[in-house]
């Protein structure tokens, strides 16, 4: 078999492996939004990290041990699972109020404000052109949220706190990429996160009746974990350039779920704001493949 078939097959697993993790993401937000109707967003929010937790360590242990995995900034890592936790309940908190699909939308904003971080936090040139993808994907926001329109309210803004906490979680991750392993940086984030959540539950804590509400949160805690592995087992085969304009097929997921579970179809301003900021996005990822950068992963949930 030759290198360029090697090639070629790796680059579609990557591809299908990443479609696959965002539909697993897209599962996700619809099963927290019917989740959040009915149960507490902290106590679901602990559920789905002890799953997360327990299942990598599961995964990760008997292949490597029964210690803690290696790490060379403990301080780092505590932060990025800090991070991830509050983008995490950025995100419930979000789908509460918020319908899927122009909550997903909103989210893919994250990559563009990349652009703006790489440039005042590290120093990067930033073309023309990708001012104005980043001008856009934020007029997209402006189109879905609608300040001072009759739909307005502030629990709309509550997708710009996740965008902004997990682009900082973003900028961590690729510096500690560079040096940690994945699979234990995902070790460490699924724990941090489940012990600063412990420390609400019990506060919180409700008992539920039904089996089927118990069911949607263990599927929570499943679907995040199988799209985070199913993630970085793309990212091993694929270049991150590459695989980036897929990551917007979650906004069709996301739409599909919304109709599936609530019949929501978005309107017709919410739609013109969704496809501008997927237009937006997928140009700064093509860019990304002419200039060969990285381009971050998607906001995590």
């Amino acid at each position: 078999m030759s290198g360029a078939h090697i090639t070629s097959t790796n680059t579609l697993a990557g591809i299908g492996l990443l479609v696959a993790a965002v539909a697993c993401f897209a599962v996700l937000d619809t099963t927290t939004k019917v989740i959040s109707l009915s149960v507490p967003l902290l106590m679901a929010l602990w559920f789905r990290y002890a799953i997360q937790a327990l299942a990598t360590t599961l995964f990760l242990m008997p292949r490597r041990g029964w210690t803690l995995p290696p790490t060379a900034h403990p301080k780092f890592q505590c932060l990025r699972g800090v991070l991830l936790l509050a983008s995490s309940a950025f995100a419930f908190f979000s789908l509460k109020f918020m319908p899927v699909g122009e909550f997903t939308a909103i989210v893919m904003v994250t990559p563009l404000l990349m652009t703006l971080l790489a440039s005042l936090t590290l120093g990067e040139r930033v073309s023309l052109l990708r001012w104005f993808l980043v001008i856009g994907g934020f007029a997209g926001t402006l189109i879905i949220i609608r300040p001072g329109g009759e739909q307005f309210s502030w629990t709309m803004l509550l997708p710009l706190g996740l965008v902004a906490t997990n682009s900082w979680f973003q900028i961590l991750t690729s510096r500690l990429a560079r040096t940690e392993d994945p699979v234990a940086m995902h070790f460490y984030t699924g724990w941090i996160g489940t012990l600063l959540a412990s420390l609400a539950v019990p506060f919180v804590w409700t008992t539920l009746d039904s089996w089927t509400l118990w069911a949607g949160m263990a599927l929570m805690g499943v679907m995040a974990t199988v799209g985070h592995f199913m993630m970085i087992l793309a990212y091993a085969r694929t270049p991150v350039s590459t695989l980036t304009p897929f990551l917007y097929a979650q906004i069709g997921f996301a739409m599909l779920g919304g109709w599936l579970a609530f019949s929501h179809v978005p309107d017709e301003m919410s739609m013109i704001g969704m496809a501008l900021i997927g237009a937006c996005g997928t140009t700064g990822a093509w860019l990304a493949v002419r200039e060969h950068r990285i381009v971050v992963q998607p906001a995590e949930t």
